[in-house]
């Protein structure tokens, strides 16, 4: 074959399809619990692909962007923990239904209470309040009854509220 004449066009290997696919959701993922954060976003989705590139040496696994999302948000949560509330008065209101933190402050000092949670009961109200999973999907994913996901949610907001109650200007919950 001559020098001008392009090789044959190879399929993507795919982690690369993969990357190509979920680059886009995971960093919106990731911007709407950073309050728009667009620098501390970037850096998490840089760090799980860092991550996906030594863990799926074998392979990509069935279901990559779950994997994704969870790789970000155990980052998150360890961001979060580290990170100091801000001295600002924070307005959170979750009683919201498209409740999303809409600063990085308001951002940093949700996840900061929620990396104070246990992490079942932080995936429980980011399922329901960020991800917007009403009880009945949470109840037949977890397999228990509605009335048993409200009584945890419940308990898990108060606690939340209790770590985040010094912080906030105004903190609105049902």
């Amino acid at each position: 074959r001559p020098w001008w004449v392009p090789p044959p066009a190879m399929p993507d290997p795919p982690l690369l399809t993969v990357y190509r696919d979920e680059v886009g959701p995971l960093f919106r993922w990731v911007a709407r619990r950073v309050g728009g954060d667009r620098e501390l976003a970037e850096d998490v989705v840089q760090e799980v692909w860092l991550r996906t590139l030594r863990s799926w040496r074998r392979g990509v696994p069935r279901d990559a962007r779950a994997w994704l999302t969870t790789v970000a948000a155990n980052l998150l949560r360890n961001h979060f923990r580290r990170v100091r509330p801000a001295s600002s008065v924070v307005v959170l209101d979750l009683a919201r239904e498209d409740f999303a933190p809409d600063t990085p402050d308001a951002a940093a000092l949700l996840h900061w209470g929620l990396a104070r949670l246990r992490a079942g009961q932080a995936r429980l109200v980011e399922a329901h309040h960020l991800e917007g999973e009403s009880l009945a999907q949470l109840a037949d994913r977890l397999g228990l009854s509605e009335r048993a996901v409200e009584g945890r949610l419940h308990r898990a907001r108060n606690l939340l509220k209790r770590h985040l109650a010094p912080h906030v200007g105004r903190l609105e919950m049902p």
